[in-house]
């Protein structure tokens, strides 16, 4: 530290010490806690004593663990890939300026907008096998006979998480790849107007390429977004039926403040953290690559 900027370092002191607290602090705790032993009786008892990775093994013989990694692997692709490119498509549909481009970007900002468990709470009621809108304007077209069990069939429950979670994330992905595209300079596609070049020729060749960037960190936003989910999920199905939507966060919820299995259910969190440190460090890899080049 340079002598005499003392004064300066304090403006960042409460930030650190803010994350140290906490951020640092359950961090570590929740790392200590999973290398133990602990249920409501060692809680009781305070004998706390180190397993060290016996925890993990019996995560991974624990009835459900494995569908939840699948199952989160599947629900953050299945939401981001559609989020990705249906925000992409939105955003080059805004691009073109027209009347009310303004008025019906804000209205589809809306379900941005909505608290994660009001949607949920939305799709649950609409996604209902009964009275639900889904199967009623379904069976009004004639599209399906039989109402569709959304949320309580084990091979469509997950899906019909996903359709909930892709309608939340489109608007962040529409927002900032429309930043991405207003940056665009507006030179390059003159250019290519003067040769002849075609609007696929121009999406394909310019559109894309320039976007890179802003679509890799589109895409690792989304990527660490998602893959955390826990209150959509939670809210409209608990994770069942049949362990059929249970995800990373779920079951160490569920170990934890269901099953009173502390120790396992910090072994899941970690399990969890540990997947999004890589790919933020991928993320952070890719973004230093890109500025260097």
């Amino acid at each position: 530290m340079k002598k005499g900027r003392w004064g300066e370092y304090l403006f960042i002191y409460p930030a650190v010490i803010f994350m140290l607290l906490l951020i640092g602090y359950p961090l570590i705790y929740n790392i200590i806690l999973s290398f133990q032993d602990v249920d409501l009786n060692s809680l009781a008892t305070g004998d706390k004593h180190f397993v060290w990775f016996d925890n993990y093994k019996a995560l991974a013989d624990q009835d459900g663990f494995g569908i939840s990694v699948w199952n989160t692997i599947v629900y953050t692709l299945g939401s981001v890939v559609f989020q990705v490119v249906i925000g992409f498509l939105l955003a080059l549909f805004f691009s073109m300026k027209f009347k009310l481009a303004s008025f019906l970007r804000g209205v589809v900002m809306i379900s941005w907008l909505i608290p994660l468990t009001i949607t949920a709470l939305l799709y649950k009621f609409m996604m209902g096998s009964g009275e639900g809108i889904f199967n009623q304007m379904l069976m009004g077209i004639g599209f399906i006979d039989d109402p569709i069990q959304w949320l309580s069939n084990p091979d469509i429950a997950l899906w019909s998480v996903i359709i909930a979670n892709i309608w939340v994330g489109i608007p962040f992905n529409m927002l900032l790849l429309s930043t991405g595209l207003s940056n665009l300079p507006e030179d390059v596609y003159e250019s290519a107007s003067l040769d002849g070049a075609n609007w696929f020729q121009k999406l394909f060749k310019i559109t894309i390429p320039l976007l890179r960037p802003v679509l890799l960190v589109v895409l690792m936003l989304g990527f660490i977004y998602t893959f955390k989910v826990f209150d959509l999920v939670f809210v409209m199905t608990g994770g069942g039926p049949i362990n059929s939507t249970e995800v990373l966060s779920t079951i160490a919820y569920r170990l934890s403040f269901n099953e009173f299995q502390f120790s396992l259910g910090a072994a899941a969190a970690n399990i969890l953290f540990l997947i999004l440190l890589v790919v933020s460090v991928i993320y952070l890899y890719m973004i230093n690559k890109d500025e260097e080049a």
